[in-house]
């Protein structure tokens, strides 16, 4: 028997292409696995069959038929959540390094998905189906820091268009490799999936979508093998400030995707933290803006570095 997995576009991926949509979806497949769904009418669009080339819109539902060995059973997980606002609408949590968002493929325990389904029980969004409740957006498996969870599909759609329209602050910190010799930046480019590595995205590359980032240098250190950077998102592309910051010759350090390869501080992932989040709150309207505390890994870097 086969399974069916329901998603609904969220604003990140408004206007891409059905098969590039489903490569995020699923990064651990190939061409050749999509072709196949699309091809066997196992792909469709508010409950109509679409081709590869269909342009996804927010709010677009996505029902995927895969084969039963491609099963992804969804379980509550007692796992502890640094919670740092909390109402009956929306959670906004401090996710830790390591913890990847939803689960997939090679990730299906442990995820912060697993955690508040425990904690929040049948309270959760359910735009995104059975294997992403509650998710709105998302950061990466080895970044830190401030993520909304929205408990019903009211809050759900409310900050879903606050992202579409670029009006969510989002504020990280990291640490990048070298001297940043400008004190502040705009970096403007395109961002999509990288033409040979499906699992790294690149700039200006054909398809890419537009992405702004902007930075502030925070600190110096004298040894200048790093700088200590804020960023803020105007966009929210995936992986968009370890892309944008390689593009400058200036990885994150710990990168192990983006970066040199070289770890001689013993990261485990990217030096980045999702410090500040702020947004309108869906019913109140009232702006509300939560602060994530600076991991204890950010506190050695200092220590190293100063």
């Amino acid at each position: 028997m086969n399974n069916l997995y329901e998603y609904t576009v969220e604003p990140e991926f408004d206007n891409l292409r059905l098969d590039k949509y489903l490569s995020y979806a699923y990064p651990d497949k190939s061409r050749n696995f999509f072709q196949k769904l699309l091809k066997n009418n196992d792909v469709s669009v508010n409950g109509n069959p679409e081709k590869a080339s269909y342009r996804v819109s927010v709010g677009d539902e996505i029902s995927v038929t895969i084969p039963k060995d491609e099963e992804i059973e969804i379980v509550a997980e007692n796992i502890p959540l640094d919670i740092l606002y909390e109402d009956e609408d929306i959670l906004v949590v401090n996710k830790p390094k390591g913890m990847v968002v939803h689960p997939a493929p090679g990730h299906l325990n442990g995820t912060l998905v697993n955690a508040i389904m425990y904690h929040c029980k049948d309270d959760l969004s359910g735009i995104n189906g059975k294997i992403r409740p509650g998710i709105v957006h998302r950061i990466d498996m080895d970044t830190t820091g401030s993520l909304i969870v929205c408990k019903n599909d009211f809050s759900h759609n409310i900050i879903a268009e606050q992202i579409k329209n670029h009006t969510v602050n989002r504020i990280y910190y990291g640490f990048v490799a070298g001297n940043v010799k400008d004190d502040k930046g705009r970096i403007e480019t395109t961002i999509g999936r990288h033409p040979t590595d499906r699992k790294k995205m690149a700039v200006n590359v054909k398809g890419g979508r537009s992405a702004i980032t902007h930075y502030k240098v925070i600190e110096r250190f004298k040894s200048g093998v790093s700088t200590f950077i804020e960023f803020k998102l105007e966009t929210g592309r995936t992986h968009q400030i370890r892309v944008h910051m390689a593009s400058l010759n200036h990885p994150l350090l710990g990168d192990s995707v983006y970066g040199s390869g070289k770890n001689p501080y013993h990261l485990k992932g990217q030096a980045l933290h999702a410090g500040v989040i702020g947004f309108n709150h869906p019913r109140s309207g009232e702006y509300i803006e939560v602060a994530a505390p600076m991991p204890e890994y950010f506190d050695t870097l200092f220590k190293r570095f100063r």
